[in-house]
């Protein structure tokens, strides 16, 4: 017998009952009525029947350009110059934007001590050319910044004998673009450690040039870097090269990463003499996208160990390319490359291949359905090799399952649950629906008809908004287009709407006039056991029609509606679990048809199962909640753009 799948999850916003104190509000208070909050009721109430609540929440979205602001910006958009106001433009409207960088031209000498630099500006030049002193920079841009943007150029250049410590670099950011251009080049003895970059990051862009090459007789170390991030980009592109005796020690690299695209390029090349160790690179991630391309490549007389390699990630791509190419005299182990939780793509290219000279090769575990290809077989020793069969692996991922562990660390308790969870009575998790996107604001529907938004007309978007090849910007604006632009799913209704006029109308298209908009109340209860209180099921619990709405990380508020069919929708009052006494009011989406889902979606993980065999919940996404963009391999709540539920729902009222 096969049971419906119905899934539930917090929504902070879906069109239902929601009171009319925001009307009634501004109405008390007389306000102007050519604001833009006020258009915004007037105009919802024109496209909406009599019985249609306003919805505070929206309100709250409104522009805040005043009408001679909305004109003036209007008529520069139509001129194609609104490039030349950006930063006065995105103040006043409330947008996201990146500043525009100029060069900091200070510089610290040798025995400079900081411990705390946080300025969105660049930091050129720390600590070059020291003899025998001591570099100690504690925190650079720590302390939970949203959307900073830093780089910094040069720490400790040509320093001899000199100890340098740099313990945090830009943690506990949300929407970070983070240069770090150079460190430690050229240096001659004395010990360098760095032990934190961009640690509990949320959608980052992170990019690290070079560390401590063409450095004699230094012990280095990097720590972590990226650890716990969510959803973005970084590379790494060289690490201890044209090294002389350095003793390079790289720990961990992108560990209990959520949906990150990860490039590393050069560990240890072409030195002498070293002895180079990575001990762990993107373990434990969710869809994780990892290239690593030449380590310890044309060392002579190294000693390389590579630790563990992504070990019990969940479904991604990896690609590992080029291990100690044309060394000579090299002693080379890779003690562990597998493990997957669920089936992870997987290349590796080129081990001890192409001039290798005099090496002994160990490569310990290399797990099923693996692609290795070159291993140089002449001159070299194969000193460890065994590879876990498929029923092996297949055996272990069951017992997995049963234990609970591995299977569904990567989603969030309380995100999914059974539809008979949801009874007056039931102690379960709610998930954190803070919101992590940068706060925005709608645009005019005056404005942003007269901006471009295609991807063939990418070259004006980026000139509007100081946009250079390659940003972070060109990233999340080409990554918000392939979601817009994309085919809608069988039987999807879709559009991304820039302006709340646009909204209110996709919503009533798709369902008539007769709509509401829901919300959870607050963010009450977040990453906590709650009670639930008492239930109320919407048009009686049976199933009805509704529109969703998923925030994209763009410029300015921007969202992707889409119609979603065959679901049901819950209001619950949320209590709290020792006093019982009321907290929050929330409202849960039940999905039940999940029959073109992949198997490997956060639901079945959590709740177990597969697509149209259950029926399953998630907490309906309250106004702050991160979820995942619309990609079938990856677990629900993963965004490879970075997609915000902030749980609209419209629906028709009964």
């Amino acid at each position: 017998m096969i049971t419906q799948l119905s899934f539930f999850f917090f929504l902070f916003l879906s069109f239902q009952n929601v009171d009319m104190s925001a009307a009634r509000d501004l109405k008390a208070n007389k306000e102007n009525p050519f604001t833009p909050k006020a258009y915004l009721i007037r105009y919802w109430n024109q496209q909406t029947n009599q019985k249609s609540p306003t919805s505070p929440f929206l309100i709250s979205k409104a522009s805040p350009l005043d009408a001679a602001e909305t004109a003036s910006y209007a008529k520069l958009a139509a001129q194609n110059t609104l490039s030349s106001v950006l930063p006065t433009f995105c103040s006043s409207a409330k947008l996201f934007c990146f500043p525009d960088l100029s060069a900091s031209l200070e510089k610290h000498d040798g025995k400079a001590s900081f411990t705390v630099y946080n300025t969105a500006k660049n930091f050129t030049n720390y600590g070059t050319g020291g003899l025998g002193t001591g570099n100690s920079f504690k925190n650079y841009s720590d302390d939970g910044q949203s959307d900073p943007v830093d780089s910094f150029h040069r720490y400790s250049r040509d320093a001899v004998g000199q100890d340098d410590k740099f313990n945090s670099y830009a943690t506990s950011s949300n929407v970070a673009d983070q240069s770090f251009n150079s460190y430690g080049t050229t240096t001659t003895g004395g010990t360098s450690e760095f032990k934190n970059y961009a640690a509990e990051v949320n959608v980052p862009d992170l990019r690290f040039t070079s560390y401590s090459d063409a450095t004699n007789g230094r012990e280095q170390s990097f720590k972590a870097y990226s650890l716990n991030t969510n959803s973005g980009n970084e590379s790494f592109t060289s690490y201890g090269k044209n090294g002389n005796a350095a003793d390079n020690e790289f720990v961990g690299y992108s560990t209990n990463s959520n949906v990150i695209e990860s490039d590393f390029k050069g560990y240890g090349e072409t030195g002498n003499g070293a002895n180079d160790t990575f001990v762990s690179y993107g373990n434990n991630g969710n869809v994780p996208e990892n290239k690593f391309q030449s380590y310890g490549d044309g060392g002579n007389g190294a000693v390389d160990n590579f630790i563990s390699y992504n070990k019990e990630s969940n479904v991604g791509d990896n690609t590992f390319k080029s291990y100690a190419k044309n060394s000579n005299g090299a002693e080379v182990n890779f003690k562990n490359y597998e493990e997957d939780f669920n089936p992870v793509s997987h290349s590796f290219n080129g081990y001890g291949e192409k001039g290798a000279n005099a090496q002994q090769i160990g490569f310990k575990k290399y797990g099923p359905n693996r692609d290795f290809k070159q291993y140089a077989k002449d001159g070299v020793t194969f000193s460890g090799y065994s590879k876990k069969t498929t029923s092996e692996t297949e055996t272990e991922t069951e017992k997995k399952k049963k234990s609970g562990k591995s299977v569904n660390k990567w989603v969030e308790p309380g995100k999914f649950f059974r539809e008979s969870m949801l009874k007056e009575g039931t102690v379960m998790p709610m998930p954190d629906i803070k919101d992590k996107m940068p706060e925005r604001s709608f645009l005019p529907r005056t404005i942003v008809s007269k901006l471009p938004f295609s991807s063939s007309k990418m070259s004006a978007m980026k000139q509007i908004f100081h946009a250079i090849d390659n940003s972070t910007m060109e990233r999340i604006m080409k990554e918000a287009l392939n979601d817009c632009e994309r085919t809608p799913s069988q039987g999807e209704t879709k559009r991304c709407v820039a302006s709340a006029e646009d909204m209110i109308d996709f919503a009533t298209s798709v369902l008539g006039h007769d709509v509401a908009l829901r919300t959870t109340e607050s963010v009450k209860g977040s990453k906590q056991n709650i009670l639930v209180g008492s239930v109320k099921g919407i048009n009686g619990g049976k199933v009805t029609k509704s529109v969703s709405c998923h925030q994209s990380l763009f410029p300015y508020l921007l969202y992707y509606c889409h119609s979603v069919p065959k679901v049901r929708v819950y209001e619950a009052d949320i209590l709290d679990s020792e006093t019982k006494g009321k907290i929050n009011h929330g409202v849960a989406i039940c999905h039940l048809d999940t029959s073109s889902w992949s198997p490997t979606h956060g639901a079945f993980l959590a709740l177990g199962s597969g697509p149209g065999k259950i029926e399953t919940k998630s907490q309906a996404i309250a106004k702050h909640q991160a979820v995942g963009r619309r990609r079938p391999s990856s677990v629900a709540g993963s965004c490879r753009s970075p997609i915000k539920c902030e749980g609209r729902w419209f629906m028709k009222l009964s």
